[in-house]
């Protein structure tokens, strides 16, 4: 308990500090703002490439200036790179992209999806996308945040992931077919950042759209692995969903497990939830006593403890941002300062990196512009204004531009020894990537505001603050306004006084034997109802309002006499 507070109490403070700009940047000779215009010259290469080449499919294949999919057939590139554009001020081309995919994306699809991808990229982009939409200009709809077609496209998508979730533990199987659910034969191993990394994309959609069903699924998740844990405190690398048992008993913080570490704390952020941070603690204790080593992080047997595989790999690079979360800055840097010598030693962070003999492992010589790195030297940048996590920004920039860049946009490394090139540009490349650069040289980005600034909206349940800062990515660097989780909380006591409205006045109406053309013809059915199984039935209905398909103010289109309009809003009556 005094942990937790000791350390969830300076969590949003250390978020939102904000330091003199500029520190030790120009005593380094190290000009920001030119880097900022290379990094966005870097993305714009990338994108418009994107556009001319390979849209609508997931992703540009750069050599050949073709396109492909390869997550699932959303147009994946153009919704992971939405919210960059604004980060980067175009909002001309946000609203034009936001009206090609409510008109263009369909997950009504025979697709077998990564339930794991399509929730951090779709449903957190679109998320993002949503709750941007109107710094961006977009007008929006009456009762935004809490409706608007952005947010009925996230809710949608991660409807289609709800039928993953139904397992005897609770933990999701990876692997979801969009038309169908969960296909007969489907293995049951899943990775545990694939079960433990919906907390925030699935909270906020509850918190948003008033059905709790998202936030219940992904909390049960988070719980059962907790459950799971080994005697000594570790979590291994994969997990059968069914049977619970470990098929894969590597515990580290990295390929596998590593969002899941990131999705407690930032969980607890975005929730102010302090259980959710105590087991973070708790792992955290495990992970300084069993795999760390000199500032590095080794793999370990969950079990024993003991070292099974002695290698740095690239996605462990974001380590160091969450440790600034919690307020270990000194250690963060320390760890920071390791990787950093790698990307020196190769000019980017191979896969997997054997810490003994300081070189690359076979076959693991890649370097697809993963983004943790970079991640990491934006947070502790925020945190310290130390000029060396810039000199890692520069570092990229030349590195990616030398190496990566190709007519059509920017290719994956496919061996950092000599630098051949592989045919792919993922979405992360313009989502995080360049996102994360673009923040580090950007130290006035509305990203990084502290509260001076904010925007007060109007909605059906009150004034409501918005963009003061304190942004929650996701594992995809989708920034998540947390105020806006304060927005609808009344949704379902609204929604419930409303079915209560309705009922007494069909009540009324078949007391006085009046008729009205435009009732509802459902609802006059009800009014033949005995009061006493309206009230047993009104019970029922708070019981299992979440099973309700449509949203409080995200309504198909109806005709005028199956509406009913309560505080300038339209309802649906699902009675």
């Amino acid at each position: 308990g005094a942990a937790v507070q000791r350390f969830l109490g300076p969590l949003l403070c250390l978020w939102a500090l904000r330091l003199p700009a500029g520190g030790g940047a120009a005593a380094r000779g190290l000009d920001v703002a030119s880097y900022r215009e290379r990094v966005r010259a870097m993305f714009y290469h990338a994108y418009e490439h994107y556009l001319e080449s390979a849209f609508p499919y997931d992703e540009l294949r750069p050599l050949t200036c073709d396109g492909q999919d390869t997550w699932g057939s959303f147009s994946l590139t153009l919704i992971d790179a939405l919210d960059t554009l604004l980060i980067l001020g175009n909002v001309s081309e946000f609203q034009r992209v936001v009206n090609v995919l409510q008109e263009g994306v369909d997950f009504d699809i025979d697709v077998n999806a990564s339930v794991f991808e399509t929730n951090i990229r779709v449903v957190g982009g679109l998320l993002s996308a949503h709750l941007l939409s109107r710094k961006a200009g977009v007008q929006v709809e009456a009762g935004w945040p809490c409706s608007g077609p952005l947010l009925r496209m996230a809710e949608e998508a991660a409807r289609k992931l709800l039928p993953a979730f139904q397992t005897p533990t609770g933990m999701p199987y990876g692997t979801v077919n969009l038309l169908h659910g969960v296909n007969p034969g489907e293995t049951p191993v899943t990775c545990t950042a694939g079960i433990g990394t919906f907390i925030v994309e699935f909270a906020t959609l509850s918190h948003l759209t008033g059905d709790p069903v998202f936030e219940d699924v992904a909390r049960k998740a988070l719980k059962a692995l907790w459950k799971n844990r080994s005697d000594i405190g570790l979590v291994g690398n994969h997990i059968d969903v069914i049977t619970a048992k470990w098929v894969a008993q590597d515990a580290g913080i990295g390929a596998g497990v590593d969002s899941y570490f990131e999705y407690l704390v930032k969980g607890a952020i975005l929730l102010q939830d302090k259980e959710l941070m105590s087991m973070f603690l708790e792992y955290n204790k495990a992970i300084k006593n069993y795999t760390k080593f000199d500032d590095w992080y080794l793999w370990v047997q969950m079990y024993k403890g003991t070292v099974s595989m002695p290698v740095f790999q690239s996605l462990e690079a974001y380590w160091p941002g969450l440790q600034s979360l919690i307020g270990d800055v000194e250690n963060a840097m320390r760890t920071f300062l390791n990787y950093y010598t790698v990307w020196k030693q190769f000019g980017g962070l191979p896969e997997f990196y054997n810490i003994p003999q300081g070189y690359t492992v076979d076959k693991r010589e890649g370097y697809p512009l993963r983004p943790e790195l970079i991640e990491s030297a934006m947070y502790l940048y925020r945190a310290t204004r130390d000029p060396t996590l810039l000199e890692l920004g520069r570092d990229a920039v030349e590195s990616i531009e030398k190496i990566s860049k190709v007519d059509c946009g920017f290719a994956t490394i496919k061996d950092l020894r000599d630098h051949r090139l592989d045919n792919r540009m993922e979405s992360f490349f313009l989502a995080e990537t360049i996102k994360y650069l673009y923040l580090l040289f950007d130290p006035d980005n509305f990203i990084h505001n502290d509260g001076s600034d904010f925007d007060v909206v109007l909605t059906p349940y009150g004034e409501c603050v918005l963009s003061a800062g304190g942004y929650i990515f996701n594992t995809e660097a989708h920034p998540i306004d947390p105020a806006a989780l304060h927005c609808c909380r009344k949704r379902k006591q609204e929604q419930w006084e409303v079915e209560d409205l309705m009922r007494e006045f069909y009540s009324r109406k078949k007391t006085k034997k009046f008729t009205l053309k435009s009732a509802p013809n459902h609802g006059e059915g009800e009014s033949a109802k005995d009061p006493e199984d309206a009230s047993s039935e009104k019970a029922g209905e708070k019981r299992n309002s979440k099973k309700s398909s449509h949203s409080l103010l995200s309504c198909p289109s109806q005709s005028f006499n199956s509406k009913l309009a309560v505080l300038g809003q339209v309802f649906l009556d699902n009675t």
